[in-house]
């Protein structure tokens, strides 16, 4: 599985304090800099306005450093020009225009925070806590300006005050756990073993699904003999985020007995942990512009940050900006575990740039390179699927389901191998065959529920190529394994009802998924276009109605409506959700369907139901 890594970064609650964010981010433009260069001061201003609320960071930054130079001390234009050129990861720049923030603005909280960090990263750690005691105050700012004071002071070599200050920190509930995290992290290397072990057991109990913390303790106490102790911390966070590579990497180091890397190694890696932990949880909970903002600032103290490098990426992918996201995904080390996610993430966007032909081969080389891939081989099948290469995407499922009803040399992928897991939504129908553990020939394959995912997929893939019997096993056998899903229900379900077959239980399946997710459009769509092929027209109405309420700009479902309205006899509101479907820009296949009805209706007869199906079905 393609792991959500910015959903694991370390703690998952900072919703609140995102009271200040710099204008918006995005991608580069190439001649930015050469309109910038031709375009009076308003001009300039006006374009950059218009680029950041487009979330083009790299344009913006250009028209307002050329409206800057006409206008070098207005300090509106001096601080819109440094957040933007520390958004776009200028550092160096972004510091020089920080120091003429200051002059103007002394209180500054980000400029202030952008200068402490330079201040940290050259040593300078008394200058760093004059920057953070000169800010403006408030939950954000306390949360940042106490843990980086307490990494300035074990800079200095003070761990006692630097404990002091961490201590300090005072606010909601949450505060605590980055209160003992970093508390551990700075006791330990001041060498306080028995704090560092109380706080470390202590954000733990905080927060046992964070990320940083598990691998923090789990490192802490392995290099303090305590492998067992270390071993049911990584056990305890794999419960909720199986697989992760970091944990993996992790977990192998204990098992080997290797010494486990430690989270930070000194303070300029603790000041980064701070700013990519609290900027990893901006992104998270609505504030990608801030977060943008920390994680640049935590990559300017350590560039090579693996988390903090995939969680940028991350969160360009959340933003739709696609090739910010690659050239971050990029710089990931070739050395660390998350390297191989980064690569595999990166052909995903270059598919969503129409880079398609470009993404297969990216994968096909990972592919190459380790044929036991499942996770670059599930992300082409996806990419096959959605490009609408159904046949060949079944067949490429098909290569990820072999790893684990065929595992390689008599043993089955470990249920921890990051290596064994599909990504969210890929796959198609299982091909039962003995699987090569030494059982008998014909043995049932054994199958983990956590791979539902990889048949219901594949299921997609075999019926949309016109493989039903295959398809219907794969979908058969995902329910098997993920008896409440509700999207594998409805498809099932609908794809029963569709073909005239079963007809009882599928109208049950589809139900319970509504039952499940109420307020899923598509699958209350399937419920009412169940009942429409049933003949059950005011039934459909019903449920079209609210499926549309749901989702109003889905083409789909405002062509199944008015198809529903034309049946019960409202025809003028058939005809408006016809002629809206076809605004809503529907596939080219359907288009023509809709402008014939819009231009003759539907047939009179009102032949449908089981009966229309099985015509449709037996003339081919």
């Amino acid at each position: 599985m393609t792991v959500p890594l910015r959903r694991l970064a370390p703690f998952a609650f900072v919703a609140a304090l995102a009271a200040a964010a710099p204008p918006a981010l995005a991608n580069p433009v190439d001649d930015a800099e050469l309109l910038a260069s031709r375009a009076s001061l308003s001009g300039n201003y006006l374009a950059g306005r218009v680029a950041g609320s487009q979330r083009d960071a790299s344009a913006a930054a250009a028209f307002f450093r050329a409206a800057l130079r006409d206008d070098p001390r207005n300090p509106e234009l001096v601080e819109r020009t440094f957040l933007l050129t520390l958004a776009e990861g200028d550092g160096d720049a972004a510091m020089r225009l920080a120091e003429r923030v200051v002059a103007t603005d002394p209180s500054n909280r980000i400029a202030r925070l952008a200068l402490a960090v330079r201040a940290i990263r050259t040593h300078n750690y008394g200058a760093a806590r004059h920057h953070l005691s000169r800010g403006a105050k408030g939950p954000l700012a306390d949360l940042t300006v106490q843990l980086l004071t307490g990494w300035s002071w074990l800079g200095s070599d003070q761990t006692g005050k630097a404990l002091d200050a961490v201590d300090k920190l005072q606010g909601a509930d949450f505060f605590g756990t980055f209160r003992d995290y970093h508390a551990g992290l700075i006791a330990d290397l001041g060498g306080r073993k028995e704090e560092a072990g109380k706080r470390l057991d202590s954000a733990l109990s905080g927060d046992g699904s964070a990320l940083r913390i598990a691998q923090a303790v789990a490192a802490f106490r392995a290099r303090n003999g305590d492998k067992a102790g270390a071993m049911k911390a990584l056990a305890e966070f794999e419960k909720t985020a199986p697989r992760h590579p970091l944990i993996r990497e992790t977990k192998t180091q204990i098992e080997q007995g290797k010494e486990a890397k430690r989270a930070v190694r000194d303070a300029s890696d603790g000041a980064a942990e701070v700013l990519y932990g609290i900027g990893g949880a901006l992104g998270r909970q609505g504030g990608e512009d801030l977060s943008i903002v920390y994680l640049q600032l935590a990559l300017y103290l350590e560039p090579d940050h693996p988390m903090g490098l995939v969680t940028l990426a991350d969160l360009y992918d959340q933003l739709n900006q696609y090739q910010d996201a690659i050239d971050v995904y990029a710089r990931v080390p070739d050395g660390s575990p998350l390297k191989r996610n980064a690569e595999i993430q990166s052909a995903m966007d270059l598919d969503r740039l129409e880079k398609t032909e470009e993404a297969k081969k990216r994968l096909t080389k990972l592919i190459e390179a380790d044929p036991t891939d499942q996770e670059a081989i599930v992300a082409l099948g996806n990419i096959e699927r959605s490009r609408e290469q159904f046949k060949e995407a079944a067949e490429t499922y098909t290569r990820a389901i072999d790893l684990i009803e065929k595992p390689q040399q008599g043993k089955a992928p470990a249920a921890d191998d990051p290596k064994a897991a599909p990504n969210a939504l890929a796959a198609g129908p299982a091909q039962p065959s003995a699987a090569s553990t030494g059982a008998e020939a014909g043995a049932a394959p054994v199958r983990d529920k956590s791979n539902w995912s990889l048949y219901y997929v594949r299921g997609i893939a075999h019926e949309r190529s016109k493989q039903w019997p295959k398809a219907e096993s794969d979908l058969k056998i995902a329910l098997e394994l993920a008896p409440d899903q509700a999207l594998v229900m409805n498809y099932l379900g609908y794809s029963w009802i569709d073909q005239g077959v079963n007809l009882d239980e599928g109208m049950k399946l589809i139900k319970k998924a509504v039952e499940l997710k109420p307020d899923d459009g598509y699958i209350v769509d399937s419920l009412g276009w169940a009942h429409y092929r049933l003949g059950k027209f005011d039934d459909a109405v019903r449920e079209l109605e609210r499926a549309v309420e749901l989702r109003p700009q889905d083409p789909v479902m405002n062509d199944h409506l008015g198809d529903a309205y034309w049946r019960v006899g409202r025809k003028l509101e058939a005809r408006f959700q016809w002629s809206h479907a076809k605004e809503l820009k529907p596939e080219p296949a359907e288009l023509p369907k809709i402008e014939a009805k819009l231009r003759d209706g539907l047939p009179d007869d009102r032949k449908t139901g089981t009966a229309e199906v099985k015509e449709k079905r037996e003339g081919g």
